[in-house]
């Protein structure tokens, strides 16, 4: 019999296989109401008793992308080892291979997601979503990051993979084909020409070509600065995934580069990636050795084509000397616009007294604050619009 001739089943396994889509909605993994119905259906046709049986068929059904195939089996796992209607169905037969690796990244997102009350009552939910006052939403935006509770951060996380960085558009060198271009472009003038014996010409014309200009972003990932560092990832890797021209480099006593970490689709797959490379997670700082290996190996081949950089650091330098202020005028004249991000001007009277911050405030084109959500806004709109006139502007918020 077809399977889109089954009737649906209910009671026990139907509340289950309903329960699972949900967690997995809440995990990430879009799983919409006909791919549960299939699932339903399909579940009639297999061996209902064999743990892997079961498991091959949901996944086929509810998962569409790679990268979701390890969240998936571990919501598998978590879900239906908690479920205990069903240990007399599932039985001890193994899983496939690729379901016993190690637990992926996202883990940590699937248990909070099982750990929620599920209900079936959906105005209640959006009822308590809209208790979330615009004073408190006002209250979140300007709470300062170290400030906040697990919960608060989490609702920053989602705040943040939510935004997307407008096109800052630069213009390049190169002409395409423009109806409104200022340039003529006599080889298609020429050649449509021919087609009519020279009769009747179109003129066709040329406009430049504008581009995203890429944006390179060195993050200090000290002890100082533990408190941001994965907050402003999570920025990093949004701004990743809107646009492909990024360069992430992540420093402390070292330089790694960690571009093709934040590549991965999944946030919390990304930041393991970075966590897995790094080796001087929260230790000291050494922007001076730092930026040196930047300029030397890495300044050529990411600083092209008009690169706006993002230096995010407290600028709490353990060795400040003549060569962090050379460094640091060698990283502004290679590039097209130097934005220094520091956590510190979240204070009112902050004044730059330490050495490092000294010598590298006068190689800097804006100095701005990143402590919360409207400085991450204000930083988004600074890098949509054309660079200041004057050379340097130093921005103080107290946002």
């Amino acid at each position: 019999m077809p399977i889109n001739h089954l009737n649906p089943p209910t009671g026990q396994m139907a509340d289950n296989v309903v329960g699972f889509a949900r967690a997995l909605r809440a995990a990430g993994i879009p799983v919409g109401p006909g791919a549960v119905i299939d699932a339903l259906n399909a579940l009639q046709v297999i061996e209902i008793g064999h743990r892997a049986d079961v498991f091959t068929t949901l996944e086929a059904i509810f998962v569409k992308r790679h990268e979701h195939a390890l969240i998936f089996a571990q919501a598998f796992d978590l879900f239906f080892r908690a479920a205990e209607e069903w240990k007399h169905m599932l039985d001890s037969v193994p899983l496939p291979d690729h379901a016993k690796k190690k637990p992926p990244p996202a883990s940590r997102r699937v248990q909070e997601a099982l750990s929620q009350p599920q209900t079936t009552e959906m105005p209640q939910a959006q009822e308590q979503e809209l208790r979330l006052s615009v004073s408190d939403k006002e209250i979140l935006q300007k709470k300062d990051f170290a400030q906040m509770s697990a919960a608060e951060i989490a609702q920053v996380t989602r705040a943040i993979a939510q935004m997307r960085l407008p096109q800052a558009e630069l213009r390049t060198r190169r002409y395409q084909p423009d109806a409104r271009g200022l340039r003529l472009d006599m080889r298609r003038t020429l050649r449509g020409s021919l087609r009519t014996g020279g009769d009747i010409i179109d003129i066709h014309r040329l406009g430049r070509i504008d581009k995203p200009a890429p944006i390179v972003a060195l993050l200090d990932i000290s002890g100082s600065m533990s408190e941001y560092t994965r907050l402003f990832l999570h920025f990093l890797h949004a701004i990743t995934d809107a646009r492909k021209r990024v360069s992430v480099f992540l420093f402390g006593t070292r330089l790694t580069n960690v571009t093709r970490s934040l590549r991965a689709r999944d946030p919390d797959e990304a930041l393991a990636s970075c966590s897995s490379t790094v080796e001087d997670w929260a230790g000291g700082t050494r922007i001076g050795t730092s930026l040196h290996t930047f300029n030397k190996l890495w300044g050529r081949r990411v600083l092209g084509q008009g690169a706006i950089v993002l230096l995010i650091s407290d600028g709490l330098e353990r060795e400040a000397d003549a060569k962090l202020a050379f460094e640091m005028d060698r990283l502004h004249r290679s590039c097209r616009r130097l934005i220094w991000l520091n956590p510190l001007l979240r204070f009112g009277g902050f004044e730059a007294k330490a050495q490092g911050i000294k010598m590298m405030l006068p190689h800097v084109d804006e100095f701005r604050p990143v402590h919360n959500l409207s400085s991450i806004e204000g930083l988004i709109s600074a890098l949509s619009s054309a660079p200041p006139p004057h050379h340097r502007s130093l921005i103080r918020s107290a946002a």
